[in-house]
């Protein structure tokens, strides 16, 4: 018998906080994911293009996960905590107390999440300044990065809120502030949607130019004048209100913490793909680019070097790899456009059902429904006459227009499961479409050459789509 003892397993807590829900996992010193849960997070939409949450509805969230997946284990070896998180902005006051965010003055309500296009006025005036800062943004700022969010605040909520506000937090920062104590900044949030320069810091110009001069009279104590690099240690590790609240050890160390897109990038960029025969096995990171999906979708790729690109965010120094410059594209509504298109046709309570009846998700039910209807044609040849311009939330990149609406062409009659199994494929198409304008290893999927005729057709007639949407609006601008 082996009389040698067994070194213990060492734990770590990831805490991921979504559009629509939070999820933990522990993660032991081999990479491995031993536990996980979820659970969801509301969202408020008092009114067309205003997206609240509530960082007390978070933060419950994330202690409820974090609880269940350290349950049953040696609280004694769990090593440290980290948290990703959308960037929505989380206003609090002077006494760190939820600041509302809305007219109607309910605290709770103190988050403008990170799809809110509230302030497309003020990014508009942002953009007409043509500050230099822009230049790292692809040129043109979003209406989704703070500073538009901020302007708003002051121009709207002037009494209520702005003159109140105690601190300015990205959701990511707020978490880990909740876990330590310590107001500290991430350069992954304040970089890529504050302006904050990795080697220069705040431009005191940019922020007085646009009219938040009061932001630089306090030395930015409200946005943040300590930064730390991801995965830095934040201040003495987990408080005991926090750890009480998380079911963890008082004192672990808590890492500073990443934006929700950009941790999956830091996953897929630096992962291992020996053995997969990707053409990307013997080269550099920085040949590699990262898409990672979700409510909205991310496009990510690091180089040695700055490159600016107009319409594509960035370029980011040390902001999601130490050293390396990062570029990112993407689209504001995918997964949400997904579930917009299946759930607003008037066939989901019959797919509801028989999804239901099969034991199978609505998405899984679609895909079978669609092998079933194809016949002996490939399933991406039924949308031959069905096209979608997916910027049904604006174009995020490359075209940076968030005027810019959603397009179905090619509507019939039809009101049964069929029309909507074909509307689900021409959006994923169509979703598809635009990422090839901007593409730990699970399943390869490897590209059909004997299609790409037909998806090069596709492809013209998706690109049409916007021409076609842009002469439109032209002619109504003349009436």
């Amino acid at each position: 018998m082996d009389s040698k003892k067994q070194t213990p397993v060492k734990y770590y807590v990831g805490i991921d906080v979504g559009s629509a829900s939070v999820r933990a996992a522990l993660v032991d010193g081999f990479g491995t994911v031993v536990a996980h849960a979820d659970q969801p997070i509301q969202i408020w939409e008092p009114q067309p293009d205003h997206y609240e949450q509530s960082s007390a509805d978070i933060w419950a969230a994330c202690c409820s996960v974090t609880k269940k997946v350290v349950c049953g284990v040696d609280a004694s070896q769990i090593r440290g905590v980290g948290f990703d998180a959308t960037c929505s902005l989380v206003v609090v006051d002077k006494q760190f107390q939820p600041l509302a965010v809305n007219c109607e003055g309910q605290n709770y309500r103190n988050v403008i999440m990170w799809m809110d296009h509230r302030a497309a006025s003020q990014v508009e005036r942002i953009n007409a300044t043509q500050h230099r800062v822009l230049s790292y943004v692809g040129g043109v700022m979003s209406v989704e990065m703070q500073p538009p969010k901020l302007l708003w605040l002051k121009e709207n909520l002037q009494e209520s809120c702005w003159e109140k506000a105690g601190y300015f937090f990205d959701l990511p920062d707020f978490l880990s502030w909740k876990a330590t104590g310590v107001t500290a900044r991430s350069l992954c949030t304040v970089v890529c949607k504050w302006t904050y320069a990795s080697d220069g810091g705040w431009d005191d110009s940019f922020w007085k130019m646009i009219g938040l001069e009061d932001l630089v009279k306090d030395k930015y104590e409200k946005i943040g004048n300590h930064v730390l690099s991801p995965g830095e240690s934040v201040g003495k590790g987990l408080t005991p209100e926090a750890a009480k609240d998380l079911g963890l050890p008082e004192g672990i160390a808590v890492a500073a913490s990443l934006i929700d897109a950009h941790a999956g990038g830091l996953g897929v960029i630096g992962a291992d793909v020996k053995g997969h025969n990707l053409p990307c096995e013997n080269l550099p990171i920085t040949a590699r680019v990262a898409m990672i999906c979700g409510t909205s979708s991310c496009h990510m790729g690091v180089s040695e070097t700055p490159i600016f690109v107009p319409g594509v965010w960035g370029p980011y120094f040390s902001a999601m790899v130490p050293g390396l410059w990062l570029n990112e594209g993407g689209q504001s509504a995918t997964g949400k456009l997904i579930d917009h298109m299946v759930r607003s046709h008037v066939a989901f309570l019959e797919l509801q059902s028989k999804a239901a009846a099969s034991a199978h998700s609505i998405y899984t039910y679609l895909n079978s429904h669609l092998d079933l209807i194809k016949k002996s044609l490939p399933v991406g040849f039924l949308t031959v006459d069905l096209h979608v311009w997916p910027d049904f939330h604006g174009n995020r990149s490359p075209l940076t227009d968030l005027t810019l609406k959603g397009m179905v062409v090619g509507l019939t009659l039809s009101r049964g499961l069929d029309e909507l199994a074909l509307i689900y494929l021409a959006t994923i198409q169509a979703i598809a479409e635009a990422m090839a304008k901007m593409g730990k290893i699970g399943r390869v999927v490897q590209p059909n050459h004997e299609h790409k005729r037909f998806y090069d057709k596709k492809y013209e007639v998706f690109l049409k789509l916007v021409e076609h949407q842009r002469e439109y609006r032209s002619i109504m601008n003349s009436f």
